[in-house]
């Protein structure tokens, strides 16, 4: 987005823009501390699957420099809790644990303390790098199923908040965009946290992109009127048989859609793939704080003490995904040998 880098690496801190405080104040986090880093994670500061990876991958290699060791064996004991520490902020988003992963490997392949340190930082550089060149060529792939005069339904926030790059479902709008497509979006609000009403409208019109925000239960209304041509969401881990958890209420969108004859689309890139998990029952499910339903910006909506269940996403079957858009291509049924193809096993 122009103007605005969400993720940035400073060599001895790393700056974000702090989410919650959208879309009224643009302000700017500068933090030292990779504890600080997780706890930005967990409070949603920095949020979206791919951009908690990336925060992830600069929180490694943020808390390596800091390690004082005399050999490798002991810095790599002493890298271990920093690992665990950002592992541990929010349990959905695979591609948190794909980016420490990678982290991990580099710092096992490493020579000497210096060298694994300097290794940490290129390879969240290019972690970075690759999903920002990934969310391109994905947004081309989608792009070509957006056709002049479409109107667009999407779900939570899908653009450069959301992937410290060109966007996921959000980038493929804007590529259609781009093309010079003449399109409309309608916007979900997605309660209980309003990442519809605060980021992408904020993100849209940035983008001079025309859209209309609306209440997430009248998505049914404008589908069975005719009025929405495709949906479009992003995913935080897609399961092996295609299954995907996404936002909350993303599950209730796809049944619509197809309902209405709708295509619903997921875009997201291989790295939200999760092939050791063969469906959406395996994946976890963050449960959040009741808070978060019960007050809007700090107000309260409802009564005291009432019972609250808040889980942060939801899994929508494949049998409701028309198709799953990825930097490899459009893949559609059957999803389990395409999307094993398309990670490359």
């Amino acid at each position: 987005m122009k103007g605005v880098k969400i993720i940035e690496w400073l060599g001895d801190r790393i700056r974000l823009i702090d989410q919650t405080r959208l879309p009224h104040e643009e302000v700017y986090l500068e933090l030292s501390d990779y504890r600080d880093l997780a706890s930005a994670i967990k409070e949603m500061r920095i949020r979206g699957a791919p951009a908690i990876g990336i925060a992830a991958a600069y929180g490694m290699a943020l808390g390596a420099q800091e390690i004082e060791a005399s050999s490798k064996v002991e810095f790599l004991t002493k890298l271990r809790p920093v690992s665990e520490t950002l592992s541990a902020t929010r349990p959905t988003a695979v591609n948190l644990f794909w980016a420490l992963e990678r982290m991990n490997s580099v710092a096992e392949k490493g020579d000497d303390v210096a060298q694994i340190k300097a290794a940490l930082v290129g390879e969240a550089k290019r972690i970075d790098a690759e999903n920002n060149e990934a969310n391109r060529r994905l947004s081309l792939y989608g792009a070509e199923l957006i056709r002049d005069g479409f109107a667009i339904l999407t779900h939570c926030n899908t653009g450069a908040l959301a992937t410290a790059g060109y966007g996921t479902a959000l980038g493929v709008i804007r590529m259609a965009k781009e093309q010079g497509k003449n399109i409309h979006v309608f916007v979900s609000e997605t309660r209980p946290l309003l990442q519809g009403a605060r980021l992408t409208a904020w993100e849209l019109r940035k983008y001079d992109i025309p859209f209309t925000l609306i209440a997430d239960t009248m998505s049914g209304h404008f589908l069975s009127k005719g009025r929405i041509d495709c949906a479009i969401v992003g995913a935080d881990r897609i399961a092996s048989n295609g299954d995907v958890a996404n936002k909350i209420g993303t599950y209730n969108l796809a049944v619509l859609a197809m309902e209405n004859g709708v295509p619903f689309y997921v875009a997201a890139p291989t790295s939200t793939i999760d092939l050791s998990i063969a469906s959406g029952d395996g994946i976890p499910i963050e449960e959040r704080s009741a808070k978060e339903v019960t007050h809007i910006q700090g107000i309260a909506i409802a009564p005291i003490g009432v019972a609250v269940e808040n889980p942060a996403f939801d899994i929508t079957p494949h049998r409701y995904i028309s198709a799953i858009i990825t930097e490899k291509g459009v893949i559609r049924e059957p999803y389990v040998e395409r999307l094993r193809k398309a990670v490359g096993e």
